[in-house]
């Protein structure tokens, strides 16, 4: 039977419950979200004259939940208005409903009788071959289900989902002793293409798999610590993105997470896995203890690692908590010799060796902690999964990391994580010493394109499941080539496509971008059928290069700048103009020339996680690469019937005006970069390269023709330009904005208005990139723009004045 989700039923409304609840409605499924009633009226219910009867009250538990969730930062929602799918009750006057859903979702304390309690009731409602579901995150899943039906067995097991749901990717599937297989088979591929998860298959073994090696590894560094004398900020400077983890590294991590929680699930490992030959590491540190009695849990008490303060001179300050003396002081740099050594590598995975190799107290520690790591993971085998990629999935997806534990040991090598094991007096499964027998030196490798995995039992590498509907561009890069420069990559996808893959550091767009993307287009046109413009770094691209624009701006170079903003505008016309379809793929961070880049592409398909938006005005520029000439285009493509043409453009104006940047994809079809009925939108990052090249070919089997240059752009002159220059002088003389910055304005109001026309015109897109580029170049010539520019280059962070 073919199963369709079209409606949920989320039980309980905490901080998961909500978070899953807005997670479907991300998806576009209906969600019933119910919590209990509360046993008492609070004081504002009182003063109203309210009743425990009252509809507004029995509802509170549930609203105010909900409503906390969509307020909090980051949003769990990709877009307000989806949280209209969303309907809450409660568990007394609306149980019944749960009869109407495709899929039941348990989200409650976590406490087996309670849990138990709920199930019993749910069961008198639910209609058979309803999916039923629990989200605990270590409760064993074969005492949940005991004593209901077969049908309700059949349909239950557990779905883990990490906290935050709409961002970390882990979805573990717990099976329970009676599910059926397809129920398994079908939330696995549910998880992975709608829900846009990592779909990890585990055991019902104590906290399963990403937080049975997530925790052990943080309990791990927190013993390493310890031996080695190390600060705070030393660990989560080198537990950061040096090594592919998110900046919050590890202890600011545990921070935003809760001491609380990671205390919950350590004594959970330690009270129920009392055969782990590693026990002892979920034992807390005396540092844990006398934080959990002063109540220092992180983020939700005001202090845990770290604390928010202000100093004698008014400013605030982020004081670190000194794990010898308990007290906070002010923050210390943490410099190692070792981390001197990866400066010029780019590729996290190459990192690892030369780390592992540092003389100083860095290389020692990272050969104790992934030492006790590659033993640990290795020696869970075959207890909480049978195949050792699920550990990395699980790891990688829960966490954030970049690199699993078999992956970095791939990285440093077998024979050396074996070592740094044992000069911890540790050992590593004895499988791994069989693989290295039998003369194969690494748990992963690539054949024809797709992943292989040392599968243990088989004795022989297998391949990956689930690969099919993915491309992954590390597995191509080099058999699939056609052409290379320092700045890109170009693959041969196959089906007569090809991918440009900028490789620039942090995918900036420069000389040789424009020249590869120039080069992939040539190549296209001549032998191929189509162009995907994608990437699977972190972020698309942050924007064009603005240290070459700073140096050619000091030097007044404005020739040769001239020419490089010309270049930019040449290549985003030559992907709107080619003979061939062009897609972009963007994702993460898309901005400034990245989403100029973007919106000159015939399709867009993004992923539901891009943050994009023309960010010029934060270092004292308009969009020079064809954003400001597009968003007029776009302003006036726009309009319908009954539409004022000035609100309109204004719109638009301000979307760069004040660098909106979207939260979500979706967001990005409000700011006019996305466009409705032309570009799309996928969940699930992994298929975001696969998904472009598929609308490639059908763009081109389709039989596509490169639509005619643009001389029909309606522009309304000194109409629209008076209006924009009354309002930045209101903005100005209310110091809304800086004398700077209406300089900017002024001259972006130009572009948008088509210059100083005296009525209504039609001009071409080549008429405005011509404005554009000129306003570009005189900005470039301002003092303060250089000084933003210098700011922005220095501290990241946009400066104004």
């Amino acid at each position: 039977m073919k199963r369709h989700i079209n409606k949920v039923a989320v039980i309980g409304s905490g901080i998961m419950g909500s978070g899953i609840a807005c997670h479907f409605a991300n998806i576009g499924v209906e969600v019933l979200l119910l919590d209990i009633v509360p046993r008492e009226l609070n004081e504002v219910e009182k003063a109203k004259g309210l009743t425990l009867d009252d509809k507004v009250v029995r509802n509170r538990l549930v609203n105010d939940a909900l409503a906390k969730a969509l307020k909090s930062k980051p949003s769990p929602i990709y877009h307000k208005k989806f949280a209209n799918r969303i309907t809450t009750g409660n568990l007394e006057d609306n149980i019944a409903q749960v009869k109407e859903v495709d899929w039941i979702i348990e989200v409650v304390v976590e406490r087996l009788d309670i849990k138990k309690q709920v199930f019993e009731n749910l069961e008198k409602h639910r209609t058979p071959g309803t999916l039923i579901t629990s989200n605990t995150s270590g409760i064993p899943i074969k005492f949940m289900s005991e004593g209901r039906s077969d049908d309700f067995q059949k349909h239950f097991c557990g779905t883990h989902f990490f906290n935050p749901a709409r961002y970390l990717r882990l979805f573990e599937i717990i099976p329970g002793p009676k599910t059926a297989p397809e129920v398994l088979d079908f939330l696995n591929g549910y998880g992975e293409q709608y829900l846009g998860k990592t779909s990890v298959l585990a055991k019902d073994t104590p906290a399963f798999i990403g937080n049975r090696i997530g925790t052990f590894g943080i309990f791990s560094l927190f013993h390493a610590m310890k031996d080695l004398g190390m600060t705070i900020e030393e660990v989560d400077k080198l537990t950061g993105p040096l090594i592919g983890r998110p900046k919050s590294a590890t202890f600011r991590t545990v921070d935003v997470v809760g001491l609380d929680t990671l205390v919950h699930v350590g004594n959970g490992l330690y009270e129920n896995c009392k055969e782990d030959e590693r026990r002892d590491v979920f034992k807390m540190p005396e540092f844990i203890n006398t934080m959990m009695e002063n109540k220092w849990l992180g983020s939700k008490t005001g202090q845990g690692f770290y604390k928010k303060s202000v100093n004698a001179d008014g400013k605030k300050e982020i004081l670190t908590l000194d794990l010898g003396t308990m007290d906070y002081r002010s923050k210390k740099s943490a410099k190692f010799a070792t981390l001197e050594l990866t400066k010029s590598i780019d590729n996290v995975a190459e990192r690892f060796p030369v780390l592992c190799g540092g003389k100083d107290k860095a290389g020692e520690f990272f050969r104790k902690s992934f030492g006790a790591l590659f033993s640990y993971a290795s020696v869970r085998i075959p207890e909480i999964t049978d195949e050792l990629f699920k550990i990395d999935d699980a790891t990688c997806a829960g966490f954030g990391w970049e690199h699993g534990p078999f992956q970095i040991w791939d990285a440093v090598g077998l024979e050396k994580g074996i070592e740094f094991a044992e000069a911890e007096g540790l050992k590593v499964a004895d499988w791994v010493h069989e693989m290295k027998g039998s003369g194969i030196s690494s748990f992963y490798s690539v054949k024809d394109g797709a992943s292989y995995f040392y599968d243990i039992p088989a004795k022989n590498m297998e391949k990956i499941p689930g690969q099919d509907a993915f491309i992954i561009l590390d597995n191509i890069r080099k058999s699939n080539e056609v052409f290379k420069n320092k700045g890109v990559v170009v693959e041969d996808l196959g089906d007569g496509i090809l991918n440009v893959e900028f490789q620039s550091k942090m995918n900036t767009i420069g000389a040789d971008v424009l020249m590869g993307l120039n080069k992939a287009i040539d190549i296209a046109e001549k032998d191929f059928q189509g162009l995907v413009v994608g990437n699977q770094a972190a972020n698309f691209s942050v924007g064009a290069n603005i240290g070459m624009i700073f140096m050619m701006a000091v030097e007044q170079e404005y020739d040769e700048l001239n020419m490089a903003i010309k270049m930019f505008q040449d290549t985003v016309m030559r992907m709107r103009y080619s003979s061939i379809p062009t897609v972009a793929a963007p994702h993460g961070m898309t901005l400034g020339g990245g989403c100029e880049i973007t919106m000159h592409a015939d399709k867009v398909v993004a992923a539901a996680e891009t943050y994009i938006g023309l960010v010029e005005f934060g270092v004292g520029v308009i969009p020079g690469g064809g954003g400001s000439k597009e968003m007029a285009m776009r302003a006036t493509d726009s309009l319908r019937t009954g539409d004022v043409e000035l609100n309109i453009l204004q719109e638009y104006f301000l979307a760069i005006g004040m660098a909106k940047v979207s939260t979500s994809a979706y967001e990005a079809f409000d700011l006019g970069i996305l466009q409705k009925g032309k570009d799309s939108i996928v969940v699930n990052k992994d298929r975001q390269i696969a998904t472009a090249k598929a609308h490639a070919k059908l763009m081109a089997e389709q039989g596509y023709t490169k639509p005619p240059a643009r001389k029909d752009i309606k522009v309304l002159g000194k109409q629209a330009l008076g209006m924009f220059l009354v309002g930045t002088d209101a903005m100005e003389a209310s110091r809304y904005i800086s004398e700077h910055d209406k300089k900017i304005a002024n001259k972006l109001a130009y572009v948008m208005a088509g210059g100083d026309l005296s009525e209504p015109s039609y001009v071409s897109e080549q008429y405005l990139l011509d404005l554009e580029r000129e306003a570009f170049l005189s900005l470039c010539s301002e003092r303060k723009t250089l000084e933003r520019i210098q700011h922005m280059l220095k501290t990241g962070k946009p400066l104004r004045n």
